[in-house]
């Protein structure tokens, strides 16, 4: 992993594209990617179900999350962002409505250049599955 040696300026949010009754927590993101070839996991911060945030990636190394961007970005994902057909929707718990908020806020102040943006802005994806920019402008 290379640590970063420039300026984070976005903060980037996914979903985990799993079903609401589904929870994942960083030891099961970082086997999945693992799997995918990855060093570990690509997310530096996980919201569990319950609104708990778990770190994921140090925040002083690069992430794997969005490609282009991970070496000026730290990402975020939320566990869900599709109902149980498999269909993009937003299906944040209240509990992790407000941890997101919370960290986005955190983030914010750690690093005041960053800009908030939804993985969907930068890939063909509905990722995280809710409006980013009217959330968190």
């Amino acid at each position: 992993m290379k640590k970063f040696t420039g300026q984070i300026t976005e903060i980037i949010i996914h979903c985990t594209a799993t079903p609401p009754a589904r929870n994942l927590h960083v030891s099961d993101i970082t086997r999945y990617h693992r799997q995918r070839g990855f060093e570990t996991i690509g997310y530096h911060y996980l919201i569990t179900l319950d609104g708990t945030v778990e770190q994921g990636r140090a925040t002083d190394y690069i992430g794997a999350h969005c490609l282009g961007h991970n070496d000026r970005s730290i990402g975020v994902a939320y566990v869900g962002g599709v109902d149980a057909a498999g269909t993009p929707c937003d299906t944040r718990t209240p509990a992790q409505r407000r941890s997101l908020m919370q960290l986005v806020s955190e983030l914010r102040r750690r690093y005041p250049a960053a800009t908030v943006h939804g993985h969907r802005e930068f890939a063909a994806k509905a990722c995280p599955c809710f409006d980013v920019a009217g959330e968190y402008r």
